[in-house]
């Protein structure tokens, strides 16, 4: 121990040179871990800033699904405004002519964008899934605009006087025919003359008519007629009805 402290004693004027050098050492040790340590916060940050985004892409994601699905829903009910409501068919008849080019025009992207639609939503986040079913649902509601402008716009008019009155009173038959209060023969009769009335002037769709038949079920039904019985045969295969009488 004193011989160390004789070379301390002996070399006293390196303690200067070495003591900025060690000063230096830890300096630099100092900057380095405040270096990583700055590092380490902007990485946290990064990595926060990405979930963040993710975050955000699926919320955004899933609005996005939620809007489209919306908008279908929404066409399909306009259309189902016109599919189960047979007077208004009979106003505007359009809608249902499958002559018509924007008639025709509907109903396909209406399949098309039905048969785009998953059963399970989830399956829309795959981005290409959802564009395509978007543009499908976005054609919907574009050719049934056209289709229900064109039908507003004309009307009854392509045809003539003699057959829109015969349109009116088809009218008129359905709204007994769907009235509660009438009787049931009333009520058969008015039908029975609508569908007579509506004959090679408007194709009514299945669902109109299925909806109506449904609202007066019983009133349009009749007694189903029994068969006759066959004969009764005797023992020689001569009808009892022919048998001679004693």
């Amino acid at each position: 121990m004193d011989s160390f402290w004789q070379f301390v004693g002996g070399y006293w004027w390196l303690v200067f040179p070495l003591g900025g050098v060690v000063g230096g050492w830890i300096k630099g040790a100092q900057k380095w871990d405040e270096r990583r340590r700055r590092d380490r916060i902007e990485l946290q940050k990064l990595k926060n800033a990405e979930r963040f985004a993710a975050g955000e892409a699926e919320e955004a994601r899933t609005s996005e699904i939620e809007r489209v699905i919306a908008e279908h829903d929404e066409t399909n009910r306009r259309w189902l405004d016109y599919e189960l409501d047979v007077a208004k068919l009979i106003d505007f008849p359009v809608m249902t002519d499958m002559r018509e080019q924007v008639t025709v025009d509907f109903h396909r992207a209406k399949r098309d964008a039905d048969g785009l639609r998953p059963d399970d939503p989830d399956a829309l986040r795959d981005a290409r899934t959802l564009a395509r079913y978007r543009e499908a649902v976005r054609e919907f509601g574009l050719t049934f605009d056209i289709a229900e402008r064109e039908a507003k716009r004309r009307r009854t008019s392509d045809f003539t006087e003699a057959e829109r009155a015969a349109l009116a009173r088809a009218k008129t038959m359905l709204a007994l025919a769907d009235n509660s209060g009438a009787t049931r023969a009333e009520r058969q009769s008015a039908y029975r003359r609508a569908t007579k009335e509506l004959e090679g002037l408007l194709v009514l769709p299945d669902a109109a008519t299925d909806a109506i038949e449904q609202r007066i079920a019983g009133a349009l039904g009749s007694t189903p007629s029994v068969p006759p019985s066959p004969p009764q045969t005797n023992a020689g295969g001569q009808a009892d009805a022919e048998r001679p009488t004693a």
